[in-house]
C-alpha cells in the first residue's frame, strides 16, 4: 500500500506541476488581451470579444493553476494555532480538512460535468451517461449553448476547462491526503 501511495503521489504531482507551470503563462495572455482591449477602445473600434475572452483566460489560469498552488502549499491557511502544532498534529488536521475538500470538489465536479453536458445540448438528468453515449455513438450533440452577449461564443470549451481543472484539483487533494496519511505513519515525503 505504501508503494502505491508513493507512486500515486509522484504521478499526480508531476502532472499538476507541468500543467501548473504552463498555466502560469496564462497571465501574459490575459495581459495581452487587456492591452489590446485598451488600444482598440482608444484608437479603433472597440472589440466585442476582449472582455469575455479575458474572463475565459482568467478562469483557465485560476482553475488550472489551483492544483499546483495546493501542491506548493501556497494556499491561504490560518496560522494562529496551526503554526505551533507538531507535524503529526498538523497531518491529522490536514486529513480532516482534505476529506471535507474532496467531498466539496466531488459536488463541484458533478455540477461542472452537468453544466458541460447542458452546454452541449443535453437536457437529461444523467450527464455521465450522456458523455459515455457520446463515446459509444448512442448520443448526439444537440443545440450548443452560447453566451448571451454580442460576441456569442460557445460555452462548452470553458466548461470543459473547468471540468479538467476540478478533476486535477481532486487528484491533487487526494495526493495531499496520501501525504498526510504517510506523515501520520512517520514516513518522510
Amino acid at each position: 500500500m505504501r508503494g502505491i501511495m508513493f507512486g500515486y503521489i509522484r504521478v499526480v504531482d508531476a502532472i499538476n506541476h507541468r500543467i501548473g507551470r504552463i498555466a502560469m503563462y496564462g497571465i501574459f495572455i490575459l495581459m495581452g488581451i487587456l492591452l489590446w482591449s485598451s488600444i482598440s477602445k482608444t484608437f479603433f473600434v472597440p472589440s466585442l470579444w476582449t472582455l469575455e475572452m479575458a474572463q475565459f483566460v482568467m478562469v483557465g489560469y485560476y482553475i488550472l493553476g489551483g492544483p499546483y498552488s495546493i501542491q506548493l502549499g501556497s494556499n491561504v491557511r490560518m496560522d494562529l494555532l496551526y503554526g505551533e502544532w507538531s507535524t503529526r498534529k498538523k497531518a491529522w488536521f490536514d486529513v480532516f480538512t482534505a476529506l471535507l475538500l474532496i467531498f466539496y470538489l466531488c459536488v463541484l465536479l458533478y455540477g461542472a460535468v452537468s453544466s458541460t453536458a447542458y452546454s452541449l445540448g443535453y437536457w437529461g438528468t444523467e450527464p455521465f451517461s450522456f458523455f459515455g453515449g457520446l463515446i459509444t455513438g448512442s448520443e448526439e450533440i444537440g443545440r450548443m449553448e452560447r453566451a448571451s452577449t454580442a460576441w456569442r461564443p460557445y460555452l462548452w470549451p470553458i466548461k470543459a476547462v473547468m471540468v479538467t481543472g476540478l478533476f486535477l484539483m481532486l487528484l491533487q487533494c487526494t495526493s495531499e491526503l496520501c501525504k498526510d496519511v504517510l506523515r501520520i505513519k512517520g514516513e518522510t515525503i
